[in-house]
């Protein structure tokens, strides 16, 4: 019989976690942002793609070191403790959902209910668009247009643009509810606190 993880604390955090979720913030962003000139891998000329390229390349570190962390790191980040994929904690989830409609923001302990799984979705989109974007600095061959499983791929790349603005959005929307509640979490996870 397994028993239910006990909730961990707000502010729980080591600075590993924070650290790696700072270089998810940054890179992402760039890479989010230099996506716009990375139609130019067409041309001969790519220095939009190769800025693009690299920078999603150095996400895709980040990605790859948060899953780990996310299996072996200490237990506050481990995914087994906050990943919503039990009922238990699908139903906090549903009650953060009725506090909110009722104007009232969950209070939870830190990826715990709603904001496991808003967490989930984003690190599950991140792992997408790093996928996705490592294969096509593997494939893809500048100065031509993408062809077969490539096009496919860099398709598939493309669509992840929306869900990471989306998942920024509520992500934003969500700190700055927080913020204005008094709840400075944000000024930690940028080491400011």
């Amino acid at each position: 019989m397994t028993e239910t993880p006990q909730p961990i604390e707000r502010n729980g955090l080591d600075d590993l976690t924070r650290f790696i979720h700072l270089g998810l913030t940054v890179f992402g962003i760039l890479a989010l942002i230099t996506g716009l000139w990375a139609g130019d891998y067409k041309r001969a000329h790519h220095f939009g793609f190769s800025v693009h390229k690299w920078l999603g390349l150095t996400l895709s570190f980040f990605m790859a070191w948060r899953i780990w962390h996310g299996f072996y790191g200490p237990r506050e980040a481990r995914f087994s403790q906050w990943v919503p994929f039990t009922p238990e904690r699908l139903k906090l989830a549903g009650e953060d959902c009725l506090s909110l409609l009722r104007l009232r923001l969950p209070e939870r302990a830190s990826h715990q209910g709603l904001a496991g799984v808003v967490q989930t979705f984003g690190l599950a989109i991140f792992a997408w668009m790093a996928l996705t974007g490592s294969l096509m600095a593997l494939w893809l061959t500048p100065g031509g247009k993408a062809g077969g499983v490539v096009h496919a791929i860099k398709e598939m790349h493309e669509l992840g643009l929306w869900l990471i603005v989306g998942f920024l959005a509520i992500h934003l929307i969500a700190v700055a509810l927080h913020a204005l509640a008094g709840d400075n979490l944000w000024r930690k996870m940028f080491f400011l606190k």
